[in-house]
Order: structure tokens, then sequence, then C-alpha cells
């Protein structure tokens, strides 16, 4: 048998020079900070990496530390609180890591100065004790040749940290997140790692870059209205953006204002499981659309992930089965409420908490299908009604003994019923993002109204163009609101992060 050789133990860390702790009055020069720091410890592991797959020494570990910003506060004054985040709930030491400072620069900036406003004090930056792993210190697109990692004569774990899931969790958002004593309490809802595990996953599921991704994101479950959206975002580049500057496809494909075809990026070869578009403005302020597909197993894992972008608002737009006799092919629901039976957040959101409508939310998509319509007041309850949307995780629920699922739908006062609207609306929710959806009722299974092939093309073609110009109209309503009227008080719990 042959005897397996065991290379000597590594009693040795290579890291970084120690970056002492800042103190900060301007929130502009705490971010630069942090980038600095960001960038000099990611380098550093990229370049040893680098040297090792060279021929360098395998006989020490290489280790590099996320920034961290902090705050400490020392009073109980209360301050205005209208605004829904930008300070802190009792006095106390708060603290969070950070990643990709460049990314994120204009929304920590903000935080961080709305923080230094509300309570008169400085900030800290700082190196955390949380390691950066290897894996996330690569810059994006960056390229590992597998014959470089043949020549590591050592597990990669033993000489740089990997990703550790059982630090990257969401039990900040979840509200479950304990304090230990003399730790400090979370600034933000999400840490370093997280941020990055999404970032990284976010590529792989959309085939954009995070930083393409907007403020104000569409979710849809049809490629009908990815194909509406891709043509009018290619329209509108080609008479000059609109306002809108430039337009990403998956691959990162850029067509910019005033082109007629893209200059940048490539297609890939096949499109991924959730293909993202932007239209982008200046400072994210524009449109990303989705195809998420069917089913709120694929509704979870892109909010999960797009929710550490911080986005302002994310809306619905797919078709739904209506549930009322009264409900015509073509007619509209704006959700006011979800029951839920889509199961994928029992763990993380109890199905007894309420989801409730956002009233911002909720009237932007009224005056939207108000304006696109022409109709209002009484006329408009004849395309649209607002009521209760069931998610449910079974696509054949009809197949099924009926009394069960019809009377449930019955007793809810359910108006319609799809796979994936209580999903983003309950992530929305457990992660203080803004949400709402409105749904187009494309068949009626309980009274036999089914569409035949030639009546399906022509609904599609027709309604899918309506309904999409709906939905870019309420964006744009909610992005010309103050984002502090937006961000609604009724998304934070009792002790909530400073951080948006």
């Amino acid at each position: 048998m042959e005897k397996r050789i065991y290379p000597q133990a590594i009693d040795s860390v290579v890291m970084p020079e120690p970056f002492g702790r800042q103190s900060f009055n301007d929130a502009g020069k705490a971010v630069a900070a942090l980038q600095v720091l960001y960038d000099r410890n990611t380098k550093f592991l990229r370049d040893s990496f680098t040297a090792l797959a060279a021929g360098g020494d395998n006989n020490k570990r290489y280790r590099a530390f996320y920034p961290e910003v902090g705050v400490t506060t020392t009073s109980f004054t209360q301050i205005d609180s209208r605004q829904a985040y930008g300070h802190m709930p009792t006095p106390g030491h708060f603290s969070t890591t950070i990643t990709q400072p460049a990314l994120f620069e204009r929304y920590l900036t903000e935080q961080l100065g709305l923080i230094m406003r509300n309570h008169g004090v400085p900030v800290t930056v700082s190196e955390s004790t949380t390691p950066i792993p290897l894996h996330f210190a690569f810059l994006e697109g960056s390229h590992v040749d597998g014959a470089a990692a043949e020549r590591i004569r050592r597990p990669i774990r033993d000489l740089f940290d990997v990703p550790d899931l059982d630090g990257t969790d969401d039990q900040i958002a979840n509200g479950t997140f304990e304090v230990a004593l003399g730790e400090a309490r979370p600034l933000a809802a999400f840490t370093a790692q997280r941020i990055d595990y999404s970032l990284h996953r976010m590529s792989h599921y959309t085939a954009t870059s995070p930083q393409h991704f907007q403020n104000f994101v569409l979710f849809t479950n049809y490629q009908f209205y990815i194909d509406e959206f891709v043509a009018r975002a290619h329209k509108l580049m080609a008479n000059g953006g609109g306002g809108y500057v430039e337009f990403v496809e998956p691959g990162n494909v850029v067509t910019k204002a005033g082109q007629s075809a893209s200059g940048d990026g490539a297609a890939p070869p096949r499109l991924p499981q959730m293909p993202a578009y932007h239209l982008k403005k200046p400072n994210h302020g524009g449109i990303t659309m989705v195809n998420i597909g069917v089913g709120p197993s694929n509704a979870k894992t892109i909010t999960d992930h797009i929710a550490v972008l911080r986005p302002h608002a994310w809306v619905m737009l797919g078709h739904c089965a209506g549930l009322r006799n009264t409900q015509a092919l073509g007619d509209y629901v704006l959700a006011h409420a979800y029951v839920r039976e889509d199961h994928v957040l029992d763990d993380d959101l109890p199905v007894w908490v309420p989801i409730p409508p956002l009233a911002e939310i909720q009237v932007a998509l009224q005056e939207a299908v108000a304006e696109v319509t022409g109709l209002s007041g009484y006329d408009l309850k004849r395309i649209m009604r607002t009521g209760t949307v069931a998610t449910i995780d079974n696509r054949n629920w009809e197949l099924r003994d009926q009394r069960g699922p019809v009377q449930r739908l019955s007793q809810s006062r359910a108006i319609a019923l799809d796979m994936e609207s209580a999903t983003i609306a309950a992530n929305g929710f457990r992660f203080r993002v803004p949400y709402g959806t409105l749904l187009c009722v494309s068949d009626k299974p309980l009274h036999g109204e089914l569409k035949l092939r030639g009546m399906a093309t022509e609904f599609y073609k027709r309604q899918v163009a309506q309904h999409l110009t709906i939905g870019i109209r309420a964006m744009e309503k909610l992005a010309e609101m103050p984002m502090e009227r937006l961000h609604s008080r009724k998304l934070r719990s009792f002790s909530e992060t400073a951080f948006q």
C-alpha cells in the first residue's frame, strides 16, 4: 500500500501591514478610505496567489481582512425618525464589514452621511476580523488557469481563506441575529461576505455584471415581456435614449444612447437561467428587468441576491389565473394582499407574518394603469381589480381534488393565482425593499376559459405591450419620488439597522 506523505504544518501567516483605525466627519472621505483598504487587501491576495502559482512558498498561509466601518453613539436623544433609515435605535457601538466600495460608493456615502447628520458623530474605518475569501478577491471577469492551481502543492484551503457558509446567512435581515456580550451591533442588514456571495451568484444567474443593475426592478415570468422590453430599449437608444444613457443585455452587451447597435460585450452562447436587461440612467436610476421563469424557487433565488444591491423598489409583472367569473382575459390584478402557499420562505418568514400593501407602490401602479389605458374612476374597475393574490408551488393544482384548494382560495377572497408574486413580495418585506404586483389575467381555469393557440398569440401580442408600458411608467413614477418617502417605515422592525 502506498504510503501517504503529509506536508509539514503551516506555522506562519502572511498579512498586509496593519491598517490603523481612522476617524472621519466627512462621508465621502470615509468611503475613499474604505476603497483604499479594500483595494490593498484584495490585491495582496491576488498577488500572493500569482506568486504561489509561479512556484512561491507553499508553507505559509496568506490572509487579508475586509474593511469595517463603525460608529458609536452615547445619547438617547430622540432624532427625527420620519425617515425609515439613517439612525440607530439606541446608544452603543455599531459596525459592518464592507466589500466592493466602488460599486456601493453612492449608497455608502448617503448612508454614512445620514448617520453623521442625525447623530452628530464621526465614523471610523478599520480592518475587520473577517478574512476575505480568495475567491472574492479576484476582479470580475478574471480567469484562473487550472494549470496554475495544479502547480500549488497544497489544497487552496490550507493557504487561503475560502467562502464560509457558516457565517453567510440572513440572520440580521430575518431579525434572529443575537448580539453577543461586548460585540458590536449590526449597522447593515448584510455582511461583506454575504454580499460577495450574492454578487457572484447574480452574475451567474443573469449573465450581467452587478454594476449594471438599476434601482427599479421589474420581474416577469414570460419571455414575451422581455422581447417587448428589448425592442423598446433598442428603439429608445436609436432615438437618443429619452433620458436613459445605455441598454445592457446578457453578456454585458452595451448599446449606448444614440447607437443603433451594440458596441461592447459579447452575447453568451445560450441564455442563463434568469437573464437580466438594464435600461440605465445615471446613479442607477433606471430600470432592470429580469425573466425569472416560472416558480417560487426562482423568485426567491434572484431576490435573495438582488437585495444586497439595496434597490429602491421591485415589482412583479406577469400572467395569472383569474379566479372570478366576472374577470375577463386581459384584465389587470393589483395585489393588496397575498396567500402564501409557495413554501420557499417558510423557514425565513413565517406564514403568519402579514405582507402589507405599500401605498406608494399601489398608487404608482394604479395611476400608471389609468394613464396608459385612458380609463379612470368607476370605468377603471372594468379592467382592473384590487384584491388578494394567491401564490402556489404546484403548477398543476387544477388536477387535484378541487374541494381543498378552491375552498381555501374562496375563503381568502383571492381574485388571482400565480407562482411568484407572494414570494417576491415576501422577500421584499423581509429585505426592506418596497414591492408590488400587477398581474394580467391570461386564463380562468375554474371557469373552463382557456386560450386557444391562435387566441393566445394575439392575446400576448396585444396585452404584453400595454402591460409593460404600465410597468415602466409606474417605475418612472416611483423614481420621481423622494427616496425617504418611498422607503416605508412599515418594513422596519423593533430594532433596525441604520443602513437602508
